[in-house]
């Protein structure tokens, strides 16, 4: 399920290839966003009492960082609106680097291939 990423011995991946990781990064992000925003949906539908449209709008609000639209008017959905945000970061972050990950590792590869070119010139 989980790709190894290449060895820094090991050449650069070619373009065609890292594109696919890029796209299977891209997505895993899509499929945690669309959990997400199912449970956030779910929960502030059933313990806010938001009809469904304000529930995705407030679950999408939270996801993203912008805070809340409606107020919580019970305890449940005070209790289901703190403990959603509290993942939202977390997912949030995780998102982001299942989003960036294979960018970076390119970056790092390419520079360690790039170095190693260097030590076996000056050898």
């Amino acid at each position: 399920m989980f790709e190894q990423f290449e060895q820094k011995h090991e050449a650069l991946l070619p373009r065609r290839e890292f594109y696919a990781r890029l796209a299977r990064s891209g997505g895993i992000t899509v499929l945690i966003v669309a959990f997400s925003l199912a449970i956030g949906s779910a929960g502030y539908h059933f313990f806010a009492g938001l009809t469904w449209i304000d529930a995705l709008l407030n679950a999408a609000m939270i996801l993203t960082g912008m805070g809340p639209v409606d107020p919580m008017r019970s305890a449940a959905g005070k209790l289901f609106a703190t403990f959603y945000a509290l993942y939202s970061g977390v997912a949030f972050l995780s998102m982001m680097a299942v989003l960036i990950a294979p960018v970076f590792h390119r970056f790092l590869h390419r520079f360690h291939v790039a170095e190693d070119a260097d030590a076996d010139e000056q050898n």
